[in-house]
């Protein structure tokens, strides 16, 4: 038992300590950052980082685009991969599951190969720079719509029949019955596509061309030029990044531990 703990404890201090050494790094100066990146504590306690980050760019215009894009690719997506995984999961209709294969083998097709036509796609929708453009094209994807169909797929046919006995359409069924049952599912899903989105670069780098366009993370790129990197500023605009995700977390956390747990029950 104690080696088990033991064991724990150490991948516990492994798994933490980047985390930590971000948070204290963005407690010290320049000077101990660059000469003195060996030493964890700082020497001298500052938050000129944190000034920094928040005077030297638009931080908080780069966090409302943050939240605009990670919220409403979220909400959307919840929207759109509970309805696919509720037919692909209860709905019998012609081609169902090559249909489902299809959307799987997505999964196995890299983002960079899809960058090029995606970007073309967005251009001649006249939607580059703009939150339409960051969020189409993420508004639904193959993990979300497989991960809510394996969750569909638990759930009793016989609750779905009693509706219909009772008058309800398809429609009724899935808004009154399927979905105030996936709450938890529900809830661990918005939690990846928030992190997901939440943390992009790429794609929001190739959309956005002005600079109160950009989200937090394309953001704070703004401190790496040609020939110096501000260090510092980067550390302390990451630590205040993962804040609304700990947050978002910590209040999904009770369903989200039930989502995982319940999910693909059923293959």
């Amino acid at each position: 038992m104690w080696v088990l703990f033991g064991l724990l404890a150490v991948a516990l201090v492994v798994s933490s300590l980047p985390f930590l050494w971000m948070i204290l790094t963005s407690f010290k100066t320049d000077r101990q950052i660059l000469g003195q990146p060996d030493i964890l504590l700082p020497l001298q306690w500052t938050a000129i980082q944190y000034h920094n980050v928040i005077t030297e760019i638009p931080f908080f215009r780069f966090l409302l685009n943050s939240f605009i894009f990670a919220g409403g690719v979220t909400i959307l997506s919840l929207f759109f991969d509970a309805a696919a995984g509720y037919a692909f999961a209860k709905l019998p209709f012609p081609g169902r599951d090559v249909m489902f294969y299809a959307v799987l083998i997505t999964l196995m097709i890299p983002f960079q190969v899809v960058m090029v036509p995606l970007y073309l796609l967005i251009y001649h929708l006249h939607s580059l720079d703009t939150f339409w453009g960051l969020i189409l094209p993420r508004m639904t994807n193959a993990f979300g719509i497989y991960f809510m169909r394996q969750f569909f797929l638990s759930l009793p046919n016989e609750l779905l029949d009693a509706g219909r006995i009772d008058g309800l359409n398809e429609i009724g069924i899935y808004r009154r019955i399927a979905v105030p049952m996936t709450t938890s599912a529900l809830a661990t899903l918005g939690v990846f596509h928030f992190m997901y989105n939440w943390n992009d670069f790429l794609w929001p780098l190739l959309i956005t061309t002005s600079r109160d366009m950009r989200p937090l993370p394309v953001g704070l790129a703004l401190f790496t030029g040609e020939h110096v990197q501000e260090h510092g500023p980067i550390v302390a605009g990451a630590v205040l990044s993962i804040i609304p995700i700990l947050v978002f977390f910590l209040f999904a956390q009770k369903t989200f531990m039930r989502g995982i747990a319940l999910t693909g029950l059923k293959g």
